[in-house]
């Protein structure tokens, strides 16, 4: 009777295969999709990030008058007096209205007058020929 009592209590011990760790085929199985998704996250949002902040460092250490910026608050203006040495930008945002915002508001250079937008126009090609 007592041996019922232990066959219905107690779960038989199967043997089992000793585990290999992490390099034997199932621990790298394990941990692959892991990798496969740092991966994947990496390429499609991380480094396309860090990529486009580059780019705006370098537009922001480059910015001179004439430029258009957006600011972190919506605010399109047009920078009228950049210093080296200090953090603040002069930005026109209307007709005599100037205020000064900290280099690191802005949020984009919408466009530069380092580049300019085109060089032969319609009225210059026509007065040549």
């Amino acid at each position: 009777m007592a041996s019922i009592f232990n066959d219905l209590l107690t779960t038989p011990a199967h043997a089992q295969a000793a585990g290999g760790g992490l390099l034997s085929g199932d621990g790298i199985m394990a941990v692959l999709p892991y990798v496969a998704m740092f991966g994947i996250f990496y390429f499609l949002l991380i480094r396309p990030q860090q990529v486009k902040q580059k780019q705006l460092r370098s537009q922001l250490s480059a910015l001179r008058r004439g430029d258009r910026v957006l600011t972190a608050g919506g605010i399109i203006g047009v920078v009228q007096k950049v210093s080296a040495e200090s953090n603040e930008v002069e930005v026109e945002i209307a007709q005599g209205v100037r205020v000064s915002v900290l280099r690191d508001t802005i949020s984009s250079v919408i466009t530069s007058a380092a580049t300019p937008a085109n060089d032969s126009t319609p009225e210059k090609a026509a007065k040549k020929g």
